[in-house]
């Protein structure tokens, strides 16, 4: 059986995007991390289904290369916009909204939440300074835009050894569903971003996790809206005001598309 995908990136963090919307695809844990295979699959930071959708446009689902479901993903989000036209797109991570620019896509998130439970954590805790640390990082922000991130905020971004550091915080048992950490240098204009997915390892963008940094910095008066976020993959611009959504600016990008050959993913 062969079925239809496209491949798209937002700023190197790159998707396998599957339209399902007329023809149901049926996922397991297995299949995706066979197609995010990037020996033996197509090779992708997450799969992405889009299903129909009952109060939105679409629905986009989302699975990791672990083969986990994930509930949101902004950079998935601004490559749907530009691929299907859709204004509207419900996730597990809430209601989001899109509008195609051009050279740019902007994509409307939902309020970010900052409650203990609602990241979630395992038990009530400060979350504007957690009371934890990790070979030196200590005292993040904890927040949930859709999906749980922390942020630490440190003198050199490029220093942090995330790729060493990362598995031991998301999977540690004060996150229960695990976390995605980011690390952040900040000036007033611009923060510098490296974020390790949940999932997924240290990937080259992360839109909600450029999204919840600068929350934080905005929150604690490290940064003003708008603020750019710079990745290794390219630069977003997020602006955020207490009470209101958040609302992302960046580019995405159409690679190829082609057909999967189930039978051989099987």
């Amino acid at each position: 059986m062969r079925r239809h995908f496209h491949k798209m990136h937002g700023l190197g963090n790159d998707f396998v995007i599957i339209d399902a919307r007329e023809e149901p695809f049926e996922v397991t844990p297995h299949l995706a991390r066979a197609i995010a295979d990037r020996r033996t699959g197509v090779g992708c930071d997450q799969l992405i289904v889009l299903e129909p959708g009952e109060t939105a446009d679409l629905k986009m689902r989302i699975w990791n290369q672990d083969g986990g479901e994930v509930e949101s993903c902004g950079n998935a989000t601004r490559c749907v916009v530009q691929l299907t036209g859709a204004s509207s797109i419900d996730s597990d991570g809430g209601m989001l909204k899109g509008e195609d620019l051009g050279a740019e896509v902007e994509v409307t998130l939902g309020e970010p939440r900052f409650g203990w439970e609602d990241i979630p954590l395992a038990y009530a805790m400060d979350t504007a300074a957690l009371p934890m640390a990790w070979d030196g990082l200590e005292q993040p922000f904890a927040l949930n835009v859709g999906n749980p991130h922390l942020v630490f905020f440190v003198p050199d971004a490029r220093q942090v050894p995330l790729q060493e550091i990362g598995p031991d915080i998301e999977n540690d048992p004060a996150f229960p569903e695990r976390i995605n950490v980011n690390v952040a240098t900040n000036s007033r204009d611009r923060l510098e971003l490296r974020t390790f997915e949940r999932g997924a390892g240290e990937t080259l963008a992360c839109g909600t996790g450029a999204c919840a940094t600068a929350v934080a910095a905005i929150a604690t008066k490290r940064a003003v809206s708008p603020v750019q976020v710079d990745m290794a993959g390219g630069s977003l611009t997020i602006a955020w005001e207490p009470g209101q959504p958040i609302r992302m600016r960046g580019s995405a990008t159409h690679v190829f598309e082609g057909y999967l050959d189930l039978g051989t993913l099987a």
